[in-house]
């Protein structure tokens, strides 16, 4: 029996299904940007937290994601992937909307802000773990670079104007009014995904058989272990994630202010000139994936996302100079991010079988995100004992190493996600 897809034609645009799925993307990552800003602002103004108390609520919002192997283990019994979804938007959007509740009231805690926290990323873990089969019936295997590429896209111009609309929002209104604002957008991809008509493999039948828990958990992991292509892929991000979180987004402000005594309007600009990157980095991904192959797209962006760490540890000279330094290394390193992000996400879209994606999408979360936070506090150790030139130098050698995973793989040969080196 032929294998229906809600659409047969590359012109995405074209599609209501992938339109109504992409602006459902685009809404929700917008409003994100804006809490990112928003939430530690509560943190601060309202309840006078420390620093520690707010690091906290970022390591408490990772938290889930070491669980995300059982997680996606669960979804794979249920194959309910768009209504775990939708009910992943709706969680947010009602955990999020208990901040401004609490606030006109007066009783917000640092504990409710450490719930919210839990709860969406949770709920996060859980849209994501879903999320990979859910793609995989949607968009055809010969749009997968395409459709990878435009939601990248949209994914980076969010992280261009979210916290310069979060940043108003705070300034003119409130923080409470900001997070409101992502509820919404959390409600309004609910509205959007829950509208798309996808044709998903039936649900198991009553009384069918299932493996124990553990077992197909292990499955998961054991599947990412023996494929060559998803084992060099999870080593090349597991290391990339590490070394980038070494030298992560605190310690790069932290260096762009005391080592070259840039402004904070400086410092913004320059990751803004990096978020501008990204977007590149998204509309290039399929042209580059055409012109030299899908597998030498990976390793070229695997190589150009954490090298230009380095660009920025030899700034210096005047400040218009360390400024133009800081700004080229985050746009490179923008457009690295991209590179590997769309080429490698649709790779693995296509070399993943159906029953195993949010198993797999499970694996790779708790090892590859779970490895963040040790980047994070070993980096912040590095950086004490041998200053913050020493600590990006060695983010950007290490990071720049995770592509010989990929060497000894069937990944630098893939042409094509219809190349017959896929058809194993």
């Amino acid at each position: 029996m032929k294998d229906r897809r809600p659409f047969d034609t590359p012109p995405l645009w074209r599609e209501p299904q992938f339109r109504s799925f992409w602006a459902a993307q685009t809404i929700s990552q917008l409003g994100d940007q804006v809490t990112l800003l928003a939430l530690p602002l509560i943190a601060v103004t309202a309840l006078h937290a420390s620093a520690n108390q707010v690091a906290w609520l970022t390591a408490i919002a990772w938290t889930p994601n070491l669980f995300a192997f059982i997680v996606g283990t669960l979804i794979d019994q249920t194959h309910h992937q768009q209504r775990l979804m939708v009910a992943a938007d709706v969680a947010r959007a009602a955990a999020l909307l208990s901040l401004p509740t609490a606030l006109v009231w007066g009783s917000v805690t640092l504990v409710q802000l450490y719930v919210v926290a839990l709860v969406t990323g949770a709920a996060e873990v859980l849209f994501n773990t879903a999320y990979p089969s859910f793609f995989a019936h949607l968009v055809p295997r010969s749009c997968y670079l395409d459709a990878n590429a435009k939601l990248s896209a949209s994914r980076s111009a969010s992280y261009m104007a979210g916290p310069a609309i979060g940043g108003a929002l705070v300034q003119l209104m409130t923080a409470s009014v900001a997070v409101v604002v992502d509820a919404v957008s959390f409600l309004v991809s609910a509205v959007l995904v829950g509208k798309i008509s996808i044709n998903q493999p039936p649900p198991p039948r009553a009384g069918e058989s299932r493996d124990p828990l553990r077992r197909r958990a292990t499955e998961g992991l054991t599947f990412v272990r023996r494929d060559p292509i998803l084992r060099a892929s999870l080593g090349c991000a597991t290391t990339i994630n590490f070394f980038t979180f070494f030298a992560g987004s605190g310690l790069m402000v932290l260096f762009a202010s005391r080592e070259l005594s840039l402004t904070p309007g400086v410092i913004g600009l320059a990751f803004g000139i990096g978020a501008a990157g990204a977007l590149l980095g998204a509309v290039l991904a399929p042209k580059l994936s055409r012109a030299i192959g899908l597998g030498r797209s990976v390793v070229v962006g695997a190589t150009l996302y954490p090298a230009p760490i380095a660009i920025a540890a030899f700034a210096s000279g005047p400040m218009w100079l360390r400024a133009v330094t800081l700004g080229s290394a985050e746009f490179l390193s923008g457009v690295g991010v991209m590179l590997f992000d769309v080429n490698l996400n649709s790779l693995k879209t296509a070399v993943i079988p159906e029953g195993m994606r949010s198993r797999v999408a499970g694996a790779f979360s708790t090892i590859n995100y779970g490895v963040r936070p040790l980047g994070a506090i070993l980096g912040g150790l590095f950086a004490t004992l041998i200053g913050l030139r020493g600590t990006l130098l060695i983010a950007a050698a290490g990071g720049t190493l995770a592509a010989l995973w990929l060497f000894p793989s069937p990944i630098p040969g893939v042409r094509s996600l219809d190349g017959e080196e896929l058809t194993r």
